[in-house]
Order: structure tokens, then C-alpha cells, then sequence
């Protein structure tokens, strides 16, 4: 399928790897060509694609920037949504195919008729620098923490950017050994033109199934240990008594369920399991999972504009972090916080929260990737940083090997 789909302009894979959060409704779903496509401003995004979602009812495929002022260097819109000619969906032992202008007979045979190799990852030598040293990260957290002394916000999600310049590389290969090596529940590979991204994200946003809405933030994390069983439980341990963890998470539910309210029925927004500890290939991640159901006449960009950007990614209050966050970090977000997902013909969606991810210009032949976490008035700066690190550490791995 990634073979096939490669010499299209636009196209979205989502993968779940196998992961049953919350029933998935497939394990495996590729959205190619376009129909017609929508691109959004961050000011107008919301009413616009209201607007075309309802002229054009049925499958759309997206994406929106985390909401900043200025651009960054690879380039994604602030939003982007269109309406796929092909929509390939793999459930257990069945492909479902829909198409527009040929059988879908045609294209599984076209897929089928496919190499199964995926090429080299590198065309280049990469040379990885950091946006921010590591002093100024110090600097930075160490003003931050005075913002939450003095009660301005009660967390804040800071991020640093790691990014390389001439590179030649094939996004197609990176994603594929990325999701090998990382394999995580909201995986995503998304084209548009020449700019990538490819996803390895333990984290879902919001999803909407029927009146029913579930979102799962992620906040706290420790290292999985692989080649030793003890330090790995440890870790995981750690994760499970960890005070600054769970007040993190408890901060984001709050702020999460708050969000729900807006466009739920009174009474219906709960909090199903706070403070559930998963664990993925490279991290232990502590998630909460909130419920709610939504008015029946409530529109789907409704339901996401009530709760973007998501609060794991800003922290609280979101005003005002999200002002702190704009004077603090280094480079404008882009697609990184953002989120990717699908919407059906039944108004029905699920969205990811953009983390663990490589965003490439090929035109620019510019790569970028990012990291952050929680900072509340119990973080440790090193510990912070070391955190970073080991969220980036897949990808780093695939483009320094």
C-alpha cells in the first residue's frame, strides 16, 4: 500500500498497530488523491471548513496546525482537509475499497502488483542540530518556573525543536521504520505536495462515534528499559507512584473535561480511568480517558474547536500558557501539537495529537522534529530535559544509524 500510494501528491495512512483503544473502527485506513480540498487560516479554519464539510458530505482527511502567529520551516498550512478519490480500509481479514473513476477491483490489483521492499531511509549525510541549547533550555524553565511560583498558569508544555538542513532523504522509508521500531496506536503518514510528516503517536485527541465522545490525554512518561526486565518495572513503578506525574495528569483531565462540557449534555461528561498506565516500545505513558455525549445538533467542527488545541500540548489555564508559550519557545509548533485525522460520511471522527514525529520539506530539503513536556512547580530541569530526549530518541535513531 505505502508503494502505491507514494507517487500521489496528497494522501493519509493512519495505522493503529494492532492497539485496541477503544474498539478501533479498523486497524489500517489510506486516503489517496483529492477530490477537492479545503486550505484553512487559523482565524477563519473552523467556520470555513463548516461550511465545506457540509457542501460536500462524506470522507474527509486533515490536519490542523497548533495555533500560532508565525510560520515555521517546513511549511504545512495552518489546516488542510480533503475529499479522497481512493479510501482503502483493512479490518481484520477484510480490505474494503472505495474509488472514484475506476473499479475498486483495479485498485487492489494495482497494490497487488507492488514491490514489497521499502528502500533506504538516507540519501544524505544528516547532521542534527538543537534550536535551543541546552543552557537556554535551562533558562527558559528556570523563568517558567518563576511564572508558576507566581500562580500565572499551574502547568505549561514546553517544546524544543532538533532540525537538520540539506537533507535528502525518503519519507516513505522513515515512516515505515518508524512505525517498525515505534510501532504506537495513532501512527500517521501524511503527504501534502512536497511536505511530510511521518507520525508515531501514542496519543488520541477526540473521537466521536455516534453521540459519544471519548478524548485520552498523555501526561507522564519514563524510559522503557528493554535488555533489563528489573529497571524497566522500576521504571514503570516510578510512573505509577509519581506524584508530579499524576498532578500533571489530574491538571489536564480538569482542564480536559472542562473543554467537553461545552458541547455535552449537563451531567454527561466523566472521567472513565484517570491516571491508566500504558506501555509502548520506547516510553511507560500515564493516560486518562474522559467521556461524554454530545448534543445531538452539535456539528463535528464544533466538538473539535470546543477543544483545540488540545490541553496535553498547552497545559493550564490554556490562555494564558499558550501566550507564555509563544514567548518562550524558540520555533512556532507547525503540525507538531497539531493533529491528523478523519471525519466519515456519518460525521463520525477521531483525531491524534501530533507528538513523536518527523516533518520533512522535500523542496527545502528541510527536516524537523520536536519534543516537550509538562513543567509544573515540581519539575526537575535536568530530568525535563533528559525527558525530551527520549522522545525523540526512535527517530533520532533511524536518521543517525
Amino acid at each position: 500500500m505505502l508503494n502505491w500510494v507514494k507517487p500521489f501528491n496528497i494522501f493519509c495512512l493512519l495505522d493503529n498497530n494492532n492497539y485496541n483503544f477503544e474498539s478501533p473502527a479498523f486497524e489500517c485506513l489510506l486516503a489517496a488523491d483529492a477530490i477537492d480540498f479545503i486550505q484553512l487560516t487559523h482565524a477563519t479554519a473552523f467556520a470555513e471548513l463548516k461550511q465545506f464539510s457540509t457542501e460536500h458530505p462524506g470522507w474527509l482527511f486533515g490536519h490542523f496546525n497548533y495555533p500560532s502567529t508565525q510560520k515555521e520551516d517546513v511549511g504545512f498550512p495552518d489546516g488542510f482537509f480533503f475529499i479522497p478519490k481512493y479510501v482503502i480500509q483493512l479490518s481484520k481479514d477484510t480490505v474494503s475499497i472505495e474509488a472514484q473513476g475506476t473499479s475498486p477491483e483495479n485498485i487492489f490489483e494495482e497494490i497487488e502488483a507492488q514491490s514489497d521492499e521499502i528502500g533506504s531511509v538516507k540519501k544524505s549525510t544528516i547532521t542534527i542540530k538543537n534550536k535551543t541549547s541546552e543552557k537556554e533550555y535551562y533558562q527558559k524553565l528556570t523563568s517558567i518556573k518563576q511564572h508558576l511560583q507566581r500562580g500565572d498558569c499551574y502547568e505549561l508544555n514546553f517544546c524544543q525543536e532538533f532540525f537538520a538542513e540539506n537533507v535528502s532523504l525518503d519519507p516513505l522509508a522513515v515512516f515505515y521504520t518508524l512505525n517498525k521500531i515505534s510501532p504506537n496506536p495513532f501512527a500517521a503518514f501524511y503527504k501534502i505536495q512536497d511536505k511530510y510528516c511521518a507520525c508515531a503517536s501514542p496519543e488520541r485527541f477526540i473521537k466521536k462515534s455516534g453521540t459519544t465522545i471519548i478524548s485520552q490525554p498523555i501526561k507522564g512518561t519514563s524510559k522503557r528499559y528493554s535488555a533489563d526486565l528489573i529497571k524497566d518495572q522500576e521504571s514503570k513503578a516510578y510512573l505509577q507512584t509519581s506524584q508530579k506525574e499524576k498532578s500533571e495528569n489530574v491538571m489536564i483531565v480538569d482542564l480536559v473535561r472542562n473543554d467537553l462540557s461545552k458541547i455535552c449534555t449537563k451531567g454527561s461528561v466523566a472521567v472513565k480511568e484517570l491516571c491508566g498506565i500504558y506501555s509502548f516500545p520506547q516510553v511507560h505513558q500515564m493516560i486518562s480517558t474522559i467521556t461524554g455525549t454530545v448534543h445531538y445538533d452539535a456539528h463535528w467542527t464544533d466538538i473539535i474547536e470546543a477543544c483545540y488545541p488540545m490541553g496535553s500540548m498547552t497545559g493550564a489555564p490554556k490562555k494564558r500558557v499558550m501566550e507564555l508559550i509563544e514567548q518562550y519557545e524558540d520555533t512556532p509548533r507547525g503540525l507538531f501539537s497539531g493533529t491528523i485525522g478523519y471525519v466519515t460520511p456519518e460525521g463520525d471522527f477521531d483525531f491524534n495529537v501530533v507528538i513523536r514525529s518527523l516533518f520533512y520539506n522535500e523542496t527545502a530539503k528541510q527536516l524537523s522534529f520536536k519534543a516537550g513536556g509538562g513543567i509544573t512547580h515540581l519539575s526537575d530541569i535536568e530530568k525535563e530535559y533528559q525527558e525530551s530526549l527520549i522522545k525523540v530518541a526512535a527517530i533520532k535513531s533511524i536518521l543517525e544509524e
